[in-house]
């Protein structure tokens, strides 16, 4: 069992021994703690409640929806929902803030609590330090019956959504409704099986398949949207003879395509093919997390822009954002935001955006991708024991690479012309995480490889 507890939410396996999972007490505890943080904002008392289609999902929705108004809130239930629509919500309806449950690409034993502020956005680290602080000191006084709050629902709110990026400027219906497109999605047994189809509709796609449609949250593979599991996704897309593929996480604020012969676009790429059609028509600075590809900063230089990199983390991205005014942002793994609508991650906004590029272009979904620089990303990760002292390893690698530019803004990154090697420590683990990018896939692991071994070499000088 596991139960984490960090300043974006509180994440956890269902069941066991209270404070070692995601236990009813832990929901309470935890819920009853980001009411009190409410209350601290001021006399609004509305709280958003939106869940995907987990197993769990309703059994916790009946602990938050109970605790919020056993503490004199007001929620409003979107019911099954997506992260975006539930962030759009708590702005049109003046919230003071809102709970998503989901663990987003976590496995179906996982559930969560994503806790917004009144602009729909994660709470900054001092707000969430303050919740996990006043989580442990118990001290909630409950209300008397005539001071109890209220729960109404509102299921319509998928479909506001949908209308409120229809009307998006860059967005064109005639233009994807002429193509004619025949689009495979894969939502993994959740929302996104609500949520993506009648965007699709909307936008006046009329030819679409769906797999693993059923919203039940019995996921039918792992559901984080990375190739490994996508095998099913490109195999029916090469079937169908169809126009592209799109998978979306449980929660629907990650975005994947898969082109026309079955053969992925890549998640980073996500992110580039939708800054460069916003970029074209819209000039302006875009941004992105330390450890996702080097192309968002080729194609917003090509459009005369500024590309800023962040801290990981969708609440440094979207602080970037909105410090250097950036007209689109997100992250390598399939994240877009487009402030326009809201600063959270946006699948939905992010496939009306990518189907009308498509369609303008004139191009397959494969000769789009081959219009974007290639680089690869190698993943890894490196074990550290407990006597490991990550500050000292990272001043070390410091001085050997002292030539070579590095960002300290979230662990280290260097940089060696167009390639790169991001080094940081993990907020649930006891690893430190290498990513390191370069324009071949054996490049991308050689660095990688090379890290790992000074890292190797320093842990072990350390310890003689």
């Amino acid at each position: 069992m596991a139960l984490i507890k960090s300043i974006s939410g509180i994440r956890g396996t269902i069941g066991g021994k209270p404070g070692t999972g995601l236990t009813p007490i832990d929901v309470v505890k935890f819920t009853t703690a980001y009411g009190a943080w409410i209350a601290r904002q001021g006399d609004n008392k509305t709280i958003v409640l939106g869940r995907d289609a987990r197993i769990s999902g309703l059994m916790v929705r009946n602990l938050v929806a109970a605790t919020l108004q056993s503490i004199g809130m007001n929620v409003i239930d979107l019911g099954l929902s997506t992260t975006p629509t539930v962030e759009m919500a708590v702005k049109l309806e003046g919230a003071a803030g809102g709970i998503i449950i989901t663990a987003s690409h976590n496995p179906k034993e996982w559930n969560a609590l994503k806790l917004l502020n009144k602009d729909g956005e994660f709470l900054s680290a001092d707000n969430g330090q303050w919740l996990l602080d006043y989580a442990e000191k118990n001290e909630t006084v409950y209300s008397e019956i005539n001071k109890i709050g209220t729960c109404t629902e509102d299921n319509d709110y998928i479909n506001k959504h949908i209308n409120i990026i229809l009307e998006h400027p860059l967005v064109d219906v005639a233009a994807i409704t002429k193509k004619n497109f025949k689009i495979v999605v894969d939502p993994v047994n959740s929302t996104g099986a609500i949520a993506v189809p009648a965007l699709l509709k909307a936008l006046g796609v009329e030819d679409v398949t769906v797999i693993n449609e059923e919203v039940n949250g019995r996921f039918a593979h792992n559901p984080e949207p990375l190739p490994e599991n996508l095998s099913e996704l490109c195999s029916v897309v090469k079937k169908k003879n169809a126009s592209l593929g799109i998978a979306v996480d449980p929660d629907v604020d990650r975005l994947c395509f898969v082109c026309e012969d079955g053969s992925l676009f890549g998640e980073e790429y996500t992110l580039v093919a939708v800054a460069d059609y916003i970029l074209s028509h819209k000039k302006g600075n875009t941004v992105s997390n330390l450890s996702s590809t080097r192309a968002l900063k080729d194609v917003t230089e090509k459009h005369g822009g500024e590309y800023y990199p962040s801290a990981v983390g969708e609440v440094n991205v979207v602080t970037k954002m909105k410090a250097v005014n950036a007209v689109i942002g997100g992250e390598g793994n399939g994240g877009v935001i487009v402030p326009e609508l809201h600063y959270g991650r946006d699948a939905l906004i992010g496939i009306a955006l990518f189907l009308t590029h498509l369609a303008k272009s004139g191009k397959t979904a494969k000769t789009l991708r081959s219009t974007y620089p290639d680089y690869f990303i190698s993943k890894n990760k490196i074990e550290l024991g407990e006597d490991v002292n990550v500050k000292h390893i990272f001043e070390q690698i410091k001085k050997k690479y002292k030539k070579q530019p590095i960002n300290t803004e979230d662990g280290l990154r260097v940089e060696f012309d167009k390639d790169w090697v991001h080094l940081r420590t993990s907020n649930t683990e006891p690893i430190i995480r290498i990513y390191a990018e370069s324009h071949t896939e054996t490049m991308a692991n050689n660095i990688a490889k090379r890290m790992m071994e000074d890292i190797k070499e320093m842990m072990l000088a350390k310890s003689e």
